[in-house]
């Protein structure tokens, strides 16, 4: 299995451009996926540099419905024409940043008969299952204070039910991909319990050393390694690594090879 970051909020090169989002690039045995396609269309920017050709991709798939996610779905969609993509039939309810600042997806693009909506979880190929978990304890607080959804007409903070998680099983290893983990890193760590764990951890807010120190000790309860990006924040990962000898960082440009 191959993983390459296309965009993140950081770059390992400067040949390569970055912003606020992310979008990887997965091969596994059986299929070419697209997770995620940040909030504009520099991973289709990068990946021309890298050298990876998007029509290869045979399905895509978005984690939640925020703008960082999905904002690049138009691209995708003009530069592959044959893969689906794969996202919760709630990513399209309003999504806000407070009351005001939209942060959701493209609307225009919701007919689309390229889209397939998944519901709690979804079989999307061989080795590949996308699931919300919905139906699990939240143990842990979720980490998503100050964004708001309108479910029925009403404005409400948003529990995320729209964020979806690609289970990868391949070769007796069970990797996860996560977008942002809005319903909270240790509570998702701790539901699938994966040989290895992809993607932001939503604790870029979170300024307290002993607390993140604390979050750090819960993950290390796992046999898990992390590739962890984007929202998790470059100083808490700083902080969090003194604690997790197997947490890595994945900026844009990058490749994991397992």
């Amino acid at each position: 299995m191959k993983i390459t970051a296309l965009t993140e909020n950081t770059s390992c090169d400067p040949r390569f451009g970055c912003e606020h989002g992310l979008s990887l690039y997965i091969e596994t045995q059986k299929h070419n996926v697209l997770f995620d396609t940040g909030q504009s269309s520099l991973f289709a920017e990068n990946a021309e540099k890298l050298e990876i050709d998007l029509n290869r991709v045979d399905l895509c798939v978005l984690s939640h419905g925020h703008y960082d996610h999905g904002g690049g779905l138009r691209r995708f969609l003009e530069l592959n024409d044959h893969a689906p993509v794969y996202l919760n039939r709630r990513a399209f309810e309003p999504h806000y940043n407070g009351t005001e600042k939209y942060i959701g997806l493209d609307t225009a693009l919701r007919n689309s008969d390229r889209l397939i909506f998944t519901d709690d979880e979804a079989v999307i190929g061989d080795g590949l299952t996308l699931c919300t978990r919905n139906d699990r304890e939240r143990t842990y607080p979720s980490s998503g204070a100050g964004l708001n959804a309108v479910i029925g007409g009403e404005m409400i903070p948003d529990d995320f039910r729209h964020e979806q998680y690609l289970l990868i099983e391949e070769e007796n290893r069970r990797v996860l991909i996560s977008g942002c983990s809005h319903k909270g890193i240790l509570n998702i760590a701790g539901w699938f319990q994966p040989d290895v764990l992809i993607g932001g951890f939503h604790l870029s807010k979170v300024t307290d050393e002993n607390a993140l120190a604390e979050i750090a000790a819960h993950l290390n309860a796992y046999p898990t390694a992390y590739y962890t990006c984007h929202c998790t924040g470059t100083e808490q990962f700083n902080i969090m690594q003194a604690h997790m000898p197997h947490l890595y960082y994945l900026s844009a440009g990058q490749t994991i090879e397992m």
